[in-house]
């Protein structure tokens, strides 16, 4: 029991400190709700306006529920860039000596670092309202009851990077082309079921597209228009969630302490 109290205490605290310096950045919290506006607000409603009509399912809240899992997948990709920058000022070796799990370390920098992907949930949702979109109570609450799956997922996928870019430049930039590229082509906002070619592909095998079919698949649970929009069944997509979360999340924290040892 120590040890696990010793573990989740090491966790809490990489959280909140990551949290407190988000708070300190005002600028970053202004475009964690400002993003939405630009992805949703202009690009979904434009798509909604004119590209929707041949749906026999609501455009509206399906763009919705994608773009606020995919707020919440692309600030917890980018926040796990800080760990670079760690890396440069020596933060990290500092927490790496500490006697403590280096997977409670990075399990508590993906926490940390959703806090700001749960901000770009909240203006996705006053942004949909806005909109005249509504979710009920009990379809939030699905959501996020999901949100922690959503974000060891997208951490896992960043630290797989982040273990083997040595540049903070070079990681932000990979990190948000790796995160728009997802949000175009897993569904987030566009339709993929018709997908063929090599955009199958590649909506097959990005993360955010199950994770994004899971929130569905929940979300639109006993609807009629379920078919319309789910493309897996919710256990196929579990697994292969949690496959790439513990695959990802073990290269990833490898290839990061062992990079740090041979610093």
């Amino acid at each position: 029991m120590k040890k696990v109290a010793k573990e989740l205490n090491a966790i809490i605290t990489i959280v909140s400190r990551d949290i407190l310096l988000a708070i300190k950045s005002p600028f970053g919290l202004i475009m964690s709700f400002a993003m939405p506006l630009v992805m949703m607000g202009m690009l979904g409603g434009s798509l909604e306006q004119n590209m929707t009509a041949g749906l026999n399912f609501n455009f509206g809240q399906f763009m919705l529920v994608g773009m606020m899992v995919n707020m919440l997948f692309m600030y917890t990709m980018q926040g796990l860039t800080s760990l670079v920058e760690d890396r440069q000022t020596n933060f990290t070796q500092e927490m790496l000596i500490a006697p403590v799990s280096r997977y409670s370390i990075i399990i508590g920098k993906i926490f940390g670092s959703a806090f700001r992907g749960i901000l770009g949930m909240i203006g996705t949702l006053i942004l949909g309202l806005c909109m005249g979109i509504f979710l009920s109570p009990w379809q939030l609450l699905l959501i996020l009851a999901l949100s922690p799956l959503m974000c060891l997922s997208a951490g896992a996928i960043a630290m797989v990077l982040i273990g083997i870019i040595k540049s903070n430049q070079t990681a932000n930039m990979v990190i948000m082309m790796l995160a728009m590229g997802q949000m175009f082509l897993s569904g987030a906002i566009i339709p993929i079921s018709n997908s063929h070619g090599i955009l199958l592909i590649l909506n097959r095998i990005m993360p955010l597209t199950y994770c994004l079919d899971l929130t569905r698949a929940v979300v639109y649970t006993g609807t009629a228009e379920y078919e319309s929009v789910v493309l897996f069944n919710p256990f196929v997509n579990c697994v292969v969630i949690a496959a790439l979360t513990l695959v990802c999340l073990g290269l990833g924290t490898y290839s990061y302490v062992r990079s740090e040892k041979n610093r």
